[in-house]
């Protein structure tokens, strides 16, 4: 007869092979690394996750997770002003791409080991990049500024900037930098 897993096993193998993934590479860890380090069996891993696709895919969707919480606690409470939301998630951003363990965004980092990025995790990666793109658009059209368009372009710009600076030197500087220009161009966007 069969083993019940114990509880909580999945979550364990998903947060283990996470910051195994995070730290080295999606491609630098293999599914023995992660049994290693996870401290269960093959059976184990592959009932949860049958394959590394499977894996990646769940790591990255509970990447998405930890982001959309983090987004929201930012803006939780404050009025409905897209601009404030807007200075808010960029805020958010740069502490986050100044912790000291923050080596850039999961989804980024994906997509750059796997440019082609096909299959779920792929999928998973774009989703989420075209949404909170979406995100920004979305708060940026409710602005009353001439050209919504080459505002949201620019502030996702910082974004991208204040994720490609993340764990190098003058990072902190950068995400000053980086709050304090869509604040610049969210003024300049009014005039």
């Amino acid at each position: 007869m069969a083993r019940t897993a114990a509880p909580g096993s999945r979550e364990r193998i998903l947060r283990t092979a996470g910051e195994l993934f995070y730290r080295h590479g999606v491609r630098a860890v293999g599914m023995n690394q992660v049994i290693d380090a996870a401290g269960c069996g093959k059976n184990l891993l592959y009932t949860h996750f049958p394959s590394k696709d499977d894996l990646v895919a769940a790591y990255l969707r509970a990447c998405r997770r930890e982001r959309e919480r983090a987004g929201d606690a930012a803006t939780d409470g404050l009025p409905d002003d897209p601009a404030t939301r807007l200075r808010a998630l960029v805020a958010e951003i740069a502490a986050t791409s100044t912790a000291p363990d923050f080596r850039g965004c999961a989804f980024r980092l994906y997509l750059a080991e796997f440019p082609g990025g096909a299959g779920e995790p792929g999928r998973v990666a774009r989703d989420y990049l075209r949404d909170t793109r979406a995100q920004i658009d979305a708060l940026v059209a409710r602005l009353d500024v001439p050209d919504p368009g080459r505002l949201a372009d620019r502030i996702w710009l910082i974004v991208e900037g204040l994720y490609g600076s993340a764990g190098r030197p003058g990072a902190a500087a950068a995400a000053d930098t980086a709050t304090g220009l869509v604040d610049d161009l969210l003024a300049a966007a009014k005039r």
